[in-house]
């Protein structure tokens, strides 16, 4: 049996934590600006429909009376520490898949521990006593159909999926349920009949891969409660990336620039201290329309450096040509690969060169940043921004 721990808006609830005047009131995490986006509600906040990645100006207009407050990330950070050692007290096997969530293997534990609902039961007893949290827990047979129990007992739940009660299960599990099937995929799915998981079995596999590709394979698994994802500690992160949600809609390229060299710095210094070089840089813009593009290019040599983190966001900005103005953006780094793993030079590339020598800058800043403070030294063209 497999464990899904969610916690209960849990940006939200830590800032009532923190500040008891916040108990019982509408919460709102995300800033306190019209710009950007909820990152979690309260479950008061909930009520009057207010939901994570609503822009903020909704969630004023949904609860005008709401209190919204800045997120604060590190403090949030340290939580999900503290609540990632409790559950390694009840298996060697836990997969945090997010800040506030995570999978738990409790194959071979019941014997010592108890029956899976006494296990659960007992993770959410201690996360509440020794972080005055409350959670929600699903247990199933498997990985996909422990997340969706999570989020049938919303807050401080626990659902049980007993292997006899799977097909069943599966049979009267709305399709915009399962993980990975968005808005779109509902409606071509509902296009042609399928409401439910269940009905998956009902059609032919060789046309449901021809109209999804791979992930009709992957449906089509789950429609028969096979899924083979197991529980890995040693998640490694895919990718890295900063992004803002500016002060004005703009098309002020020179301003976008500037952003995203300072998110290039921050990018490049999550790289150095994961130990991993990127070999594809990602550029994200969401115009005043909220429309989001994403344009990407994989470099010749992986890098760590933030000169050629930016200067390739750049390229990609130059190459895709404002005509609207951007209201957010960002860049990303992914491709990983270990920084210590030997890149074969080319002994003509004034690029690669080039790519090392500022590598060597960059790491040469951190040992500074890291003695007497991150902001003690910055870019000449950066000196009128203050990095948060």
């Amino acid at each position: 049996m497999i464990i899904h721990v969610d916690m209960d808006a849990f940006y939200a609830s830590v800032e009532q934590l923190d500040n008891p005047d916040l108990k019982g009131r509408c919460v709102m995490v995300g800033g306190t600006t019209n710009r950007g986006v909820v990152s979690a509600a309260s479950y008061e906040a909930r009520k009057f429909g207010v939901h994570s990645a609503m822009p903020i100006f909704q969630a004023k207009k949904k609860c005008p009376h709401g209190v919204f407050v800045p997120p604060r990330m590190s403090r949030y950070k340290a939580v999900s520490q503290r609540i990632l050692a409790i559950l390694k007290g009840y298996s060697p096997l836990v997969e945090m898949v997010s800040i506030d969530e995570a999978y738990i293997d409790i194959a071979g534990c019941t014997a010592i521990l108890g029956t899976p609902r006494e296990i659960a039961l007992a993770i959410k007893k201690k996360i509440l006593t020794k972080t005055c949290l409350t959670c929600s827990v699903g247990v199933a047979p498997v990985r996909f159909l422990a997340k969706i129990a999570s989020d049938l007992d919303k807050p401080d739940g626990i659902t049980m999926i007993h292997p006899e009660q799977v097909n069943d299960f599966i049979d009267a599990l709305a399709i915009k349920k399962v993980p990975g099937v968005g808005k779109k995929s509902t409606e071509q799915l509902n296009r042609i009949g399928i409401r439910f998981l269940g009905d998956i079995k009902h059609y032919p596999g060789e046309m449901l891969i021809r109209r999804l590709g791979k992930f009709g394979h992957r449906l089509i698994d789950l429609s028969n409660g096979i899924d083979p994802t197991p529980v890995s500690p040693e998640t490694e992160h895919k990718s890295v990336s900063s992004e803002l949600t500016l002060a004005k809609n703009t098309l002020d390229t020179c301003y976008l620039k500037q952003t995203l060299l300072q998110q290039s710095e921050r990018v490049s210094r999550e790289l150095r201290k994961m130990g991993v070089k990127a070999k594809v840089v990602t550029l994200k813009l969401k115009h005043d329309d909220f429309k989001q593009v994403t344009r990407r290019m994989t470099i010749q040599s992986p890098t760590q450096s933030t000169d050629t983190i930016y200067k390739e966001a750049i390229r990609l900005l130059d190459q895709y040509g404002l005509t609207r103005k951007v209201r957010l953006v960002g860049v990303g780094a992914s491709g990983f690969v270990s920084a210590a793993e030997p890149v074969q030079m080319d002994i003509f590339s004034k690029t690669q060169t080039e790519n090392k020598n500022w590598e060597k800058v960059d790491k040469t800043l951190d040992h500074i940043g890291k003695k007497f403070g991150k902001n003690i030294v910055h870019r000449a063209s950066l000196s009128d921004r203050t990095e948060k």
